[in-house]
């Protein structure tokens, strides 16, 4: 029997499938179902700051300024203590899930003030959750605002949690910082256990008829999995941070990839949102039969042999990679005749 157990922020987790921060982990029936199908932990949907600051906003409104010029109104208004804001609600389907679930369930926070990421953090760790993950979706678009700004920004925040709140940390990353590696580094100095390797930013398109900005979701690509497994394979040995890859997982291939570049956990998103979690366990066992038939006895022996530190030349995940594609190609006959 092939073990494919793997370490996450310190967990053990029976294998290196889970379930990323989407819309599949709001109904308990279907984290039940992707636990069922092999999930090995649960990342739930993200907790935005922005939102409950905006439903604060409604809700203070409402209830005191609704009763003006209508002093007889008064008395029919609700109380505050009547309505389920979105941390409770948030916190109270943690604690569902926390109670039905036996694999761990990693809460993900997407603050935007310093007070609500400690505050919310704080909260999250006190109703259960496993671990942490920090979603910081910043778009650094301030001309005046410098590489090392932003950063400073992560590291702020980071630190800020880390002197109050003991759960495991991972930061989800995009994929645009000058020196990844040294920044990796430096996250690891302030304490975080993790790091999930890519955030995927939602572009905005232009809507040609009616000369507007629009917002539109576009599922992830195999394709994508391509810069995780590069930027994987050469943190790999260089970090004791647990590395998460997220981001253009459709298959056993792109899992095996990654896992052959260094990662520890694969995060699962697009995929079982357009096909359900039976995907999942698709995956799962579609690894399992290519293991068995290269000889892999576990997941261990199988992480990071390809990573840039394991290759004979380690140039190929560098420049050298960059210069035989492109004189690899050559166009179709008859193209350029």
């Amino acid at each position: 029997m092939i073990d494919l157990s793997t370490d996450y922020l310190g967990l053990k987790l029976k294998n290196p499938l889970v379930p990323s921060a989407s819309p599949l982990s709001r109904h308990l029936d279907t984290a039940l179902r992707l636990e069922d199908a092999g999930a090995a932990a649960l990342v739930m949907y993200s907790l935005f700051e922005e939102e409950l600051q905006a439903e604060d906003a409604m809700l203070d409104r409402f209830l005191l300024h609704a009763d003006l010029g209508h002093g007889e109104a008064d008395s029919f208004l609700p109380g505050g203590g009547e309505f389920q804001g979105g941390l409770e609600r948030y916190l109270s389907h943690l604690h569902q899930l926390k109670r039905r679930l036996e694999i761990p369930v990693v809460a993900s926070l997407n603050g935007v003030s310093p007070s609500g990421w400690v505050e919310l953090g704080r909260a999250l760790e006190q109703a259960g959750a496993d671990a942490l993950e920090l979603n910081v979706y910043h778009v650094a678009a301030d001309m005046m605002q410098s590489g090392k700004a932003v950063e400073a920004r992560y590291l702020d925040l980071l630190g800020d949690l880390r002197r109050v709140v003991n759960l495991p940390i991972v930061m989800k990353l995009s994929p645009f910082f000058s020196s990844l590696p040294n920044f990796v580094r430096q996250l690891e100095a302030a304490g975080a256990q993790g790091v999930a390797l890519f955030n995927r930013f939602y572009q905005p398109d232009i809507d040609l008829d009616d000369l507007r900005m629009t917002d539109q979701l576009h599922l992830s690509s195999a394709e994508e999995a391509l810069l995780r497994i590069r930027w994987i394979a050469i943190l790999h040995g260089r970090t004791q941070l647990t590395l998460a890859a997220t981001g253009g997982v459709h298959s056993e291939s792109e899992a095996l990839k990654l896992v052959l570049a260094g990662a520890d956990v694969v995060h699962l998103a697009s995929c079982l949102l357009q096909h359900g979690p039976g995907k999942l366990t698709e995956i799962l066992a579609a690894m399992q039969n290519w293991m068995e038939e290269k000889e892999y006895e576990s997941l261990a022996q199988l992480k990071g042999s390809m990573s840039q530190q394991n290759l004979p030349d380690p140039s190929l995940v560098a420049r050298a990679s960059y210069l035989r594609v492109l004189d690899s190609f050559s166009p179709r006959p008859g193209v350029w005749s």
